[in-house]
């Protein structure tokens, strides 16, 4: 079996097309070399090995000799040996999964440096500074990585072994009052390595290796071993990613950014990945290596005017200091996004004036690039329309819904610090400076912003926590902005101003202290940081021309017609505007907690028999007339679908002892009277209990009232030539007589209004299928009705026998020991209660093949749910406004699939 992939020198075993097996990064490295890109000669070991290495903590049989067979190839194609004290060759050690896992496993650099081999290096290059710059970080990351990490010691970013060897690197510098690493001597950086030797026998009680063969493999080990790190395990149930893909490992030559002045290394991207503009963007650092620009140690200067930002302004571009090199760049650049057929992050290094390519990959972009970049793609007819919506996620819809910072009010605002606008939109929140801490205050119910010197993989499940992300160091290709813009979370890097202080919990500018707990507004977009709370407005994106290109391209191939799910007027005209063709769910019952009519909804609950019971009804009729007109209107020409009080009459009674009193003085009755009444509607399961269409049945004078207030609605449209289609739902139906009762009472109501008013109008009669009983007998009450919408909440609910309110205490160990994948609330359990939709899609179609189906459930906003609606070939899904633009793209991209 083959389990190593040899590329370089314009050859390569795999492709592209390889993924599976070579990850991302292998598979490209081999596709660029096979696209003659000069990428360092090197090899890949396959996913297959990490399984296997995972489950047996050992290696397949023929792996090392395979790998000694494709070292030899590298050595040959290189002029140098692994471990050879004359001419030696140095290797890195990367991972590389099937998708971008940015940071969150490991890399090694310059592994083969040795007591053994330094002195062939030095001698070979001229550079001794040089080679003792590459031990010291050698022995810093194989510390941090093998030694720590891979053996799960799981400590604090402030108590591991990168911070402790950090601190020593500062208080070399701070000596001589040193910037940058690479002003230390070479007297320094030799002292150096020999302080971090003896740090790292004193934390772990044994020596950092002087043997290449061990560093190489005690590296593939802990590569191997940090798919399973916390920070990478975090990281997948972010994303969704499979535990059982691994990762791959990627050995390749060294090539040195470091070695003098005429060497560099950076990050580009084909187009800027924040705003999506088709310009050319990155960074760069001279005499660096590769996780200098990503870690955030030095402030990296712009590779072009373009990518020049208010912080690295002064500094000196790539195109102007290496014009050749910038010029191939470019070359290298269109060559990569014209085969790959989408925006690229490269890493490159320039060593001795000559340009290498470590990497290509799909950039990571904020919601809005990646909408624009996938629009312009098409129109620049690079990809078709289908590829076009396959390439933008709903994620990216919701970022760009996201909250900002409200400008009127901005002006106003007190100014605190400004970054680089890394991630979008606004965020405001109580600051803390441990990813722990951020985890807690969340918990707690609290927005947060995490403020770090400069984020790590560590800090992954934090940052995920925030509400936003503050770093002191860092550019727009550092760690944090990566992470943020890939989750769309608002971020602001590089505020170099900012003195953290970790034990004290606090953060300083000039003669301004903040302390844990206090609150920042954070506004993504323009990298500006404000003292105390700025309000939030919602992004206005139907003004945006990318928003408006892109709903227009969904609807062109959607099956599925989008409603919403509201209760008011104002709600109403905000779903239209994002497109929704209807209401699927008009909650009534949400009406009746208005100030101006729970006194008497109240009043009807406590009344003494059926006649006070319609006098305290005919009180809520005018208001309840008025909602239905204007919603109506509102939504005109679409139809709208009303749900008949749902709720048990026990949620409209106050529950204290202060409440209950001031219902009796302002009802005139009796406090016992009113707990009396409480006392019989007390339920020990009320969500099962005497509510939906039972309590139409039981008190048919509920039902009545609600349809006369929706007939005088329609008929006052109707007079004045407005359209309007009510579609009247019965909810918690699980038998058919108890459907008929309620339709009878429906018909007879609008027919002796229909009379009166002489004004006919169409409307439809259905119900809320929520009941496992309702889906197996729906051929029966499908020959009764107009359309059916499934409550899919209530249909988990009652499927499961969980309960949404107490879930929550269970839920996440079942999640977290994979007792079930998702949240069925959140997303459709297609198995069970998928199956019951199926079966009562099938019945009421084979008896009434013209019955309306859609949805109105939560479920109606979830992606993957859409999926199923639209292959079982549902009408509609119906969904909360904010969610419609991202039920049409699901619902356009469900229906190319």
């Amino acid at each position: 079996m083959k389990y190593i992939y040899f590329f370089g020198n314009n050859l390569a075993d795999g492709d592209a097309k390889k993924i599976d097996l070579l990850g991302g990064k292998g598979a490209n490295l081999a596709e660029m070399s096979k696209l003659k890109i000069p990428v360092p000669p090197g090899l890949t070991i396959s996913t297959d090995v990490c399984n296997f290495f995972i489950k047996n903590k050992s290696y397949p049989v023929q792996f090392k000799s395979q790998l000694k067979a494709s070292l030899k190839q590298i050595e040959a194609m290189m002029g140098q040996k692994f471990n050879d004290p004359l001419n030696p060759l140095l290797v890195s050690v990367r991972s590389g999964a099937k998708q971008s896992m940015p940071g969150m496993m490991e890399t090694v650099l310059n592994i083969g440096l040795t007591s053994k081999t330094i002195p062939g290096l030095i001698k070979n290059f001229g550079n001794e500074k040089f080679v003792y710059d590459s031990y010291r970080r050698l022995i810093m990351m194989y510390a941090d990585v093998v030694m720590e990490k891979s053996q799960n010691y799981n400590l604090s970013p402030e108590k591991g072994i990168r911070t402790k060897l950090e601190r020593i690197l500062e208080k070399t510098k701070n000596k001589r009052r040193l910037t940058n690493d690479s002003d230390l001597n070479v007297t320094e950086l030799k002292k150096l390595s020999k302080d971090f030797k003896i740090e790292i026998k004193k934390s772990f009680g044994e020596d950092f290796p002087d043997d290449a063969n061990t560093q190489l493999w005690n590296s593939i080990a802990a590569v191997f071993n940090s798919w399973n790190g916390k920070r990478a395990l975090h990281y997948r149930k972010i994303e969704n990613i499979p535990d059982n893909w691994g990762t791959a490992v990627n050995i390749q030559s060294m090539v040195f950014g470091n070695l003098n002045f005429d060497s560099a290394t950076g990050v580009a991207f084909s187009r800027n990945p924040s705003n999506g503009n088709n310009v050319f963007y990155g960074e760069w650092l001279q005499n660096a290596q590769g996780e200098d620009v990503v870690a955030g140690i030095r402030t990296p200067n712009p590779i072009n005017s373009e990518s020049t930002s208010n912080l690295n302004n002064s500094l000196i571009t790539l195109e102007q200091s290496m014009p050749k090199i910038y010029l191939e760049l470019i070359d290298i650049k269109n060559k990569l996004e014209s085969h790959y057929l989408d925006m690229q992050d490269i890493e490159f290094t320039i060593q001795n004036n000559k340009l290498w390519i470590l990497q290509t990959r799909n950039a990571k972009r904020s919601g809005f690039a990646s909408i624009k970049v996938a629009l312009d793609m098409m129109n620049e007819k690079l990809i078709s329309e289908k590829q076009a919506l396959n390439r933008i996620q709903p994620k990216d819809l919701t970022e760009i819904l996201h909250p900002n910072v409200d400008p009127k009010e901005e002006k106003n605002a007190i100014f605190f610090t400004k970054g680089l606008p890394a991630g979008p939109g606004g965020a405001i929140g109580k600051i803390v400076f441990t990813p722990d801490d951020a985890i807690n205050w969340k918990k707690q119910g609290e927005n947060v912003i995490l403020i770090r010197n400069e984020t790590s993989p560590e800090d992954v499940h934090g940052m995920f926590a925030s509400d936003a992300i503050v770093t002191s160091k860092g550019g727009m290709t550092s760690h944090a902005a990566l992470v943020a813009r890939g989750w769309g979370k608002c971020c602001v890097v590089g505020c170099s101003d900012l003195i953290i202080n970790y034990t004290k919990k606090t953060v300083r500018i000039k003669n301004k202290i903040l302390k844990e707990g206090d609150v920042l507004t954070v506004n993504g977009n323009s990298g500006n940081i404000y003292l105390n709370k700025v309000p939030l407005i919602s992004g206005n994106i139907h003004l945006n021309k990318y928003f408006n290109e892109l709903m227009k391209l969904c609807d062109k191939f959607k099956k599925l017609t989008i409603r919403t799910n509201v209760e008011t007027p104002d709600d109403a005209i905000k779903a239209k505007n994002f497109g929704a063709n209807g209401i699927g769910l008009c909650r009534t019952e949400h009406m009746f907690f208005h100030p101006d009519r729970i006194k008497s909804m109240q009043e009807m609950i406590l009344s003494q028999n059926k006649k006070e019971r319609i006098l305290a009804l005919n009180k809520l009729l005018p208001y309840q007339k008025n909602d239905f007109y204007h919603i109506f209107k509102k939504m005109s020409p679409f139809p709208v679908t009303i749900r008949l009080l749902d709720p048990p009459l026990h949620e409209f009674l106050p529950s204290s002892k202060d409440q209950v009193s001031l219902l009796a003085d302002n009802l005139n009755v009796s406090i016992q009277l009113i707990n009396d009444r409480i006392e019989t509607l007390q339920e020990l399961n009320p969500m099962l209990g005497h509510r939906g269409c039972r309590l139409g049945i039981l008190y048919p004078e509920i039902t009545t009232m609600q349809i006369e207030a929706i007939s005088l609605a329609t008929i006052k449209l109707h007079k004045k030539n407005i359209r309007c289609l009510p579609e009247i739902m019965i909810p918690l139906v699980g038998s058919l007589n108890e459907f008929i009762n309620q339709k009878t009472i429906i018909i007879n109501t609008i027919n002796k209004l229909q009379k009166k008013y002489n004004v006919p109008f169409n409307y439809l009669i259905g119900t809320m299928i929520e009941l496992p009983r309702a889906c197996l007998i729906a051929d029966k009450i499908a020959k009764e009705a107009d359309f059916f919408s499934f409550g899919t909440n209530d249909l988990t609910q009652t499927t499961y026998g969980f309960s949404r309110d107490d879930i929550n205490t269970f839920l996440n160990y079942y999640i977290d020991n994979n007792i079930i994948k998702k949240d069925p609330f959140q997303s459709l359990d297609q198995n069970g209660v998928g199956e019951l939709i199926k079966i009562a899609v099938s019945k009421a179609k084979n008896v009434n093949p013209k019955i309306k189906l859609g949805i109105c459930g939560e479920h109606g906003g979830d992606p993957n749910s859409i999926s199923f609606f639209n292959n079982i070939k549902l009408n509609y899904i119906s969904c909360s406004p904010f969610r419609v633009p991202i039920a049409r793209l699901s619902a356009a991209k469900a229906s190319i699939k």
